[in-house]
């Protein structure tokens, strides 16, 4: 029976105790198991905790179910996902096309990791098909690493058009699907390969746990990211995947009040007169609107915008608010704001994925509207 996706994120990897009749999985804060006999492993397969553990896999199965896919794998961070992913595909001589507006981690992650290693990069515009073809090189492109909506820009990209793109040329097209989360896009269905998420953000939702997980529909391609997930040992502690389950259960009604928050907030934004840019999908003359409205189901939480006046200007907008808190991460229940070229985009100064000085990043939480409206009014003043 097709489930919806709000049946699917309170029940699915989740059935009740056998033994007990909890509703909840537990949290097996265990790191070994007994085995029936040497080699003999109980139902499951448990017989360590870096290999599996049942509250990860209540939460793996979870993940895997929401995003449409057969295989998912929980992480200790955004970021030790993608590490896995990059070095279960990809060989020293590779080449991966990444945005040129990339999240600053990812960069990092690239810049100063993958690259002394081998894996050469360029960001491309990937909302622009022509310019990701024209960068492809035939032999060597072995990924084309996708955010959408980007991070902080919120630029969009066509992924079946970029799928296509990238089996044309025997590569895999990762969608960091962080920004909309599995609520409001489905890469998979579109045809990506694989799905990365920080469930820090909205999939946990309520900023109190950092986790990452990737998501595939290619059962061969989830057993070697199995292995290396276990082999490498990036994984997502018991209670860390107890709490991300348990705020993946109400990530739909959140998305909802996210969106309709959101959208009031860009209805202020862009008729201030302090506000130069707002960037957001759900506006008409985004460019990449027409294509969010294919794949999206609603727009998101996250809008950024530039302030007239210049860096410190922006700097001094962050400083003034007092409902949203100043930090850095995003997706939680409430409202965030930043500036990204100090704060979470600072390691991509100097670089061509340096972002405006004058830019600021909010994170719209759930909170009461008219009160997200009068401190961003307020800050603005």
């Amino acid at each position: 029976m097709n489930q919806g996706f709000e049946t699917l994120a309170v029940h699915a990897g989740q059935e009740a105790d056998p033994h007990t009749g909890a509703v909840v999985p537990p949290i097996y804060a265990v790191s070994t198991y007994k085995q029936d006999g040497v080699g003999g492993l109980r139902a499951g397969g448990y017989e360590y905790s870096r290999s599996a553990n049942p509250t990860r896999t209540a939460l793996e199965e979870a993940l895997a179910a929401v995003e449409g896919g057969t295989r998912g794998l929980a992480f200790a961070s955004g970021l030790a996902a993608e590490d896995t992913l990059l070095r279960a595909v990809c060989r020293p001589g590779d080449h991966v096309l990444i945005p040129d507006d990339a999240y600053g981690g990812t960069y990092r992650l690239f810049a100063r990791v993958l690259g002394p290693w081998g894996v050469s990069f360029d960001p491309v515009p990937l909302g622009d098909l022509d310019a990701v073809r024209a960068a492809v090189r035939s032999g060597s492109t072995r990924v084309i690493w996708v955010e959408t909506p980007t991070n902080p820009l919120l630029n969009v990209a066509d992924i079946a058009g970029l799928a296509q793109i990238a089996h044309d040329e025997g590569a895999l097209l990762v969608v960091d699907n962080t920004f909309a989360s599995p609520y409001l896009q489905q890469p998979l269905a579109l045809g990506a390969d694989v799905v990365v998420h920080s469930t820090t953000k909205y999939v946990g939702g309520h900023s109190d746990v950092v986790g990452g997980a990737l998501v595939t529909g290619s059962a061969d391609l989830g057993e070697r990211l199995a292995y290396h997930q276990n082999a490498m040992g990036p994984v997502a502690g018991p209670f860390d995947a107890w709490l991300t389950l348990r705020g993946l259960k109400t990530l739909g009604v959140r998305m909802e009040r996210h969106c309709d928050n959101a959208e009031r907030v860009v209805d202020l934004l862009v008729s201030h007169p302090r506000v130069t840019q707002v960037f957001y999908p759900g506006l008409p003359e985004h460019p990449g609107h027409e294509v969010a409205a294919k794949q999206m189901r609603r727009f998101g939480g996250m809008v950024s915008f530039r302030v007239a006046g210049g860096e410190e200007a922006a700097v001094e907008v962050c400083a003034r608010a007092r409902l949203f808190t100043l930090g850095e991460s995003l997706g939680g229940v409430e409202s965030l704001i930043e500036h990204p070229g100090r704060m979470t985009h600072a390691s991509a100064a100097g670089s061509p994925l340096e972002v405006p000085a004058d830019l600021v990043r909010l994170s719209v939480g759930i909170e009461t509207v008219d009160d997200i409206l009068a401190d961003l009014t307020e800050a603005l003043s």
